[in-house]
């Protein structure tokens, strides 16, 4: 499974994404038929993330607080050493719009477009409380 998105920054989401949140590149290309891209694997390359940047200025939709992407981390000790490492590289966690986020223990992080990325320290479906 793929899921794509845009963006108008793609050399600082690629930073955010590759190198602060640590996730695989599985995929990158420039000026491929006018896009350029790449494809992370989410942890594996079973589920995948996809950005592209395309046109000139590149436009993309507004971020909105409910478009997120939540990544599910087997505990704390793995969501410690995430958000370690995305605040050692001057990221800080903001306020979840929805409370089920702070209940649950996860934390928040804008990428560079604004775009929400979920860091839990759970895995949905595999831990009967997270519901």
């Amino acid at each position: 499974m793929r899921f794509a998105r845009p963006t108008a920054r793609f050399d600082d989401v690629v930073a955010f994404y590759r190198d602060d949140l640590g996730l695989a590149v599985l995929a990158q290309w420039r000026d491929h038929d006018g896009y350029d891209g790449i494809v992370f694997g989410l942890p594996d390359a079973g589920v995948q993330l996809e950005i592209t940047q395309h046109g000139s200025p590149p436009v993309i939709p507004s971020p909105h607080p409910e478009n997120q992407l939540v990544l599910y981390l087997r505990g704390e000790q793995a969501l410690r050493a995430a958000v370690d490492r995305l605040s050692a590289r001057g990221h800080r966690s903001v306020a979840p719009a929805n409370p089920y986020w702070a209940r649950r223990g996860a934390l928040l992080f804008e990428d560079p477009d604004g775009w929400l990325v979920v860091l839990t320290p759970w895995v949905f479906g595999e831990d009967s409380s997270a519901g």
